[in-house]
């Protein structure tokens, strides 16, 4: 039984030392050389480990580098020491920093020697691991293979941080199993193999990250980071994935949305290129995957549902007919191992086309909130179906029904149900019928809650009455914004989302 992922990075380096693991802008690692310098991270680790305690407690290591395969590198090398690893984007304020410091309490950091000095700025007294002053040749395997052998699957991963309702960020943490059962349902069912090339979009602190690091690690794929860059300019970006031979990716709605929208398409063929084309994190418009189903109709689509809080991705749909542009596109079934039910207001199991909250149990589970019970037993609750024995299940906060299929549809995230001239509105819908017209790509609803009104944000030159006009036989007219807010460019976060935050700062 694989007790932590260590097993495949083991098994990829023996049997296919000189494939590729990695690629980014600068330079390239193997397999073979992914071990040595991971086991050289971990070497490092140990040994401050020992200075710093009798014990053998495993604890966090932050990672502050720059996005690039020394992140990874790192990740493994942590995760070889028997610690678990939590990133810190660089770009990240200040005092977000140094809440996610005083939640984590790392006592390692590893970072570059470009990146130490502006890391002593934040709150942190303790020890530096500097990524470039470790060298490959470097390693103790026996040191090594004595702290693999401590860990076991319920161990943690990783903790990664996610905003906080109240603006305290939330530490998520996941376990080895977590992943392992995560990774084997993907590559089992995707049939990923060693000839395959992912082409990474998610920043390593965002969860879609996971599916692309550790397919390949598993598999001996070969990891292509994306020049951040490329994702404003379409036709390059396209060109990047056909010069390289890149025939999955994993992205957001929002950045393939970007490349329908420009009909990039028609600059560049990726019809000999493409196998499969997976999204996550967010909403996709069938009006957008329509386009992309049209250039590339050869390629295997796939919906993935699923918060942090249930490592990355829990229900599935892979894309099987034809949706009108109006249409929402299902989030499928559950993942193998996984249990997704729907509960109402009462806790009880929804009936027919009744809406309810969409509830997880299974090995994909978070441990919970890193130091923070209280948030940990708000989402983290007793299965209320079970009354025997104790079984934790997960609240998403989504609000979801079931189709004819018997597939799950998302609506809205439970706070985005608004109560509006007496009816209760989920604001998913509203968007799911704007982004169907023509001349929109992205779009997003706000409830102003001072002035009693829906804005609509949107990213098509229209005005109030042309948009009523449009969407008055898709949505009731207690539905219809009574305030739309023309967006050339709509701003997304650092995770490639529509940025919610700095939109409502525009109310």
């Amino acid at each position: 039984m694989q007790s932590n992922i260590l097993d495949w990075i083991e098994n990829t380096s023996k049997f296919m030392p000189d494939n590729i693991a990695i690629c980014d802008e600068k330079s390239s690692l193997t397999y073979c050389d992914y071990r040595k310098k991971s086991q050289a991270i971990a070497r490092e680790i140990i040994k401050v480990k020992k200075e710093k305690t009798s014990s053998d407690r495993k604890f966090p290591v932050a990672v502050y580098m720059e996005k690039g395969l020394e992140v990874l590198v790192s990740f493994i090398g942590i995760a070889y020491s028997g610690c678990f690893y939590s990133p810190i984007d660089v770009e990240m304020p200040e005092a977000r920093v140094n809440k996610v410091l005083e939640i984590l309490k790392p006592q390692i950091v590893i970072t570059t020697k470009k990146l130490e000095k502006h890391f002593g700025d934040f709150n942190y007294q303790g020890s530096y691991i500097i990524y470039e002053e470790v060298y490959s040749e470097e390693v103790d395997e026996e040191l090594v293979s004595e702290a693999v052998q401590q860990i076991i699957d319920t161990d943690l991963l990783y903790v990664l941080f996610t905003s906080g309702s109240t603006g305290i960020p939330k530490g998520v943490s996941i376990t080895h199993r977590s992943v392992i059962d995560y990774i084997d349902w993907v590559t089992d069912t995707f049939s990923i193999t060693e000839n395959d090339k992912f082409g990474n979009q998610a920043p390593f602190y965002f969860d879609n990250s996971v599916l692309d690091i550790y397919s390949c690690l598993k598999t001996g794929a070969t990891l292509y980071i994306i020049p951040k860059k490329l994702f404003f300019q379409p036709v390059p970006l396209l060109k990047y994935i056909k010069e390289n031979m890149i025939n999955t990716i994993f992205w957001v709605p929002s950045a393939l949305s970007v490349i329908s929208k420009l009909k990039a398409f028609r600059n560049v063929d990726l019809t000999a290129t493409l196998k499969r084309v997976l999204f996550c994190g967010e909403v996709m418009p069938n009006k957008q995957l329509n386009i992309w189903r049209k250039f590339l109709p050869d390629v295997v689509y796939a919906n993935l549902y699923g918060p942090t809080e249930i490592t990355d991705a829990c229900t599935y749909y892979i894309v099987n007919r034809s949706f009108s542009d109006d249409e929402p596109l299902p989030i499928g079934i559950p993942m193998k191992n996984t249990e997704v039910f729907v509960l109402n207001d009462q806790d009880q199991l929804v009936n027919n086309n009744e809406i309810g909250e969409l509830c997880v149990r299974g090995t994909s589970l978070s441990m919970g909130y890193y130091n923070n019970s209280e948030k940990t037993r708000e989402v983290f609750v007793q299965n209320p179906l079970n009354k025997a024995v104790p079984e934790i299940i997960y609240r998403t906060g989504d609000l979801v029904k079931y189709n004819e299929y018997g597939e799950i549809i998302y609506i809205s995230r439970k706070d985005f149900q608004i109560k509006h001239l007496g009816h209760r509105i989920e604001l998913g819908e509203i968007e799911t019928a704007v982004s169907s017209l023509e001349e929109v790509t992205l779009c997003c609803c706000l409830y102003n809650e001072s002035k009693q009104k829906i804005v609509l944000f949107i990213d098509a030159d229209i005005t109030l009455e042309q948009l009523k006009e449009k969407i008055e036989k898709l949505v009731p007219e207690y539905m219809i914004p009574g305030k739309v807010i023309y967006l050339e460019n709509m701003p997304v976060n650092a995770n490639g989302k529509i940025d919610r935050v700095k939109l409502r700062e525009l109310l």
